[in-house]
């Protein structure tokens, strides 16, 4: 009897790499920073996850995305664990996901708090039109040189 071996830790971070934000896309779970930590506890995966925020929407779908990469892995014993502290930040942001955000349209969080060039043609005369955008993490701002709206990745 053949038994199928279990995935590395570096294999289990290789699938969750693979995993797409549910509501941005163009960004896997690791760029964006909410997967703290992945260990094996014996024979059981634990995942540990930090939402972007406590009312995330989208923590829901993530955890059955998680659950369905990781089930066609082999992995069947998994436990997910929500840490909430200390609170996600967008200095968790991978570059490669900040750059993934500007190539799709969003401007990336800059540490001054605001964006620091239109994603669209690279002009830096910008406004914010609204403080809240297509999700809770992004805020409405217009560029003056393109005319083109556009959501920012708030800097949290």
């Amino acid at each position: 009897m053949v038994i199928a071996s279990l995935p590395s830790v570096a294999q289990v971070w290789d699938c969750l790499d693979t995993i797409a934000d549910p509501e941005i896309p163009v960004i896997t779970l690791v760029d964006l920073g909410i997967i703290r930590d992945v260990k094996w506890q014996q024979d059981q995966l634990v995942i540990t996850i930090t939402p972007t925020y406590s009312g995330c929407p989208a923590t829901r779908v993530i955890n059955e995305d998680i659950v369905s990469a990781l089930n066609h892995k082999g992995v069947k014993n998994l436990r997910l664990e929500r840490r909430l502290s200390p609170a996600w930040t967008t200095d968790w942001m991978s570059e490669k996901g900040r750059i993934a955000l500007e190539d799709y349209g969003i401007a990336p969080p800059e540490a001054k708090g605001t964006p620091a060039r239109c994603p669209q043609c690279g002009g830096d005369d910008l406004e914010r039109t609204s403080q809240f955008g297509s999700t809770p993490c992004k805020a409405l701002w217009r560029c003056k040189s393109c005319l083109e709206p556009f959501d920012y990745f708030k800097c949290i």
